[in-house]
């Protein structure tokens, strides 16, 4: 075994300092949102809470889960975010599928305007009219379609699929597979790695989407959680009578937007270890033609 050389070790050594350091950063604000989602609203306003909680307070958090509204507007989340992910998975998965295929006529001009949705967009009016034209309002698919294929996601999808060998769907189709058969049974369970990336990265992106409900839902029953707290926070801070207890919120809106972030961000938080393995390998064998 080859011994490290002093240069390499004194290498090793400012790299971990540097990456502990990053760390350190990285973790301090979530941290201090953490603890002062749990403190007083005399000691946030005071500037006394770092890493720990101080003035112990839970009443934020009691309001919050004694009102059934959010628990609804919980589930809202949860079911526009599995269906809307799972519509912008297969979206993608299919366009990029027929988009790694270079004998494909016309694929050029499919990729053009692909990336010509990245540069331009049709504005908020039209989208409006459009929507409401298509008779969408209130609805899941009023969140789903319109966002359903990020082009970022599209084009790494679109990498990984060229990297796979192509001798393997020669062979799947020698045995008589059909085109959809390789893409199930063949390309996807190769494809783990950049799936689940995807699959975070859209879950995310609907998760924390309030805006095209706060456009294209006229009632607080079909809202967003996002919208519910974005409501809270308004209220708490005497900018709208819509937050749900806003007299009760009026005492602890020092602490409203700690608690806001922190029940936003758990469930992802909770999700992402499971799928972190996926994560780094996903994007650059994606990224990387090889």
């Amino acid at each position: 075994m080859v011994r490290p050389s002093r240069s390499y070790r004194v290498f090793q050594g400012v790299n971990g300092v540097i990456l502990t350091l990053v760390v350190a950063v990285t973790l301090y604000p979530f941290l201090n949102i953490v603890a002062r989602s749990f403190s007083g609203e005399r000691q946030i306003r005071a500037g006394e809470v770092t890493l720990w909680p101080k003035g112990f307070d839970l009443t934020t958090y009691r309001i919050v889960f004694q009102d059934s509204m959010f628990w609804r507007n919980y589930g809202n989340t949860v079911f526009y975010t599995v269906v809307s992910t799972a519509v912008a998975m297969i979206l993608t998965t299919c366009y990029a599928y027929v988009l790694s295929k270079k004998h494909l006529k016309g694929r050029t001009a499919l990729v053009g305007v692909a990336v010509f949705t990245m540069f331009f967009t049709g504005g908020l009016i039209p989208n409006y009219v459009l929507i409401t034209t298509l008779g969408l309002k209130n609805s899941v698919w009023a969140i789903a379609l319109p966002n359903a294929i990020s082009v970022f996601n599209l084009l790494v999808m679109k990498a990984f699929f060229e990297s796979l060998p192509g001798e393997l769907e020669e062979a799947a189709q020698i045995d008589g597979l059909s085109t959809y058969g390789i893409l199930l049974k063949v390309v996807l369970p190769l494809s783990k790695a950049v799936v689940a990336t995807m699959v975070l990265f859209y879950s995310v992106s609907f998760w924390n989407s309030w805006f095209s409900a706060f456009l294209y839902m006229d009632s607080s029953d079909l809202m967003p959680v996002t919208v519910y707290l974005r409501n809270m926070i308004l209220g708490a801070t005497g900018g709208s009578t819509a937050g749900a207890g806003t007299e009760q919120l009026s005492q602890v809106g020092a602490n409203i937007q700690a608690v806001t972030i922190v029940l936003t961000s758990l469930p992802i938080l909770c999700v992402y270890p499971f799928v972190q393995r996926y994560f780094v390998s996903g994007v650059m064998l994606g990224a990387v033609k090889g």
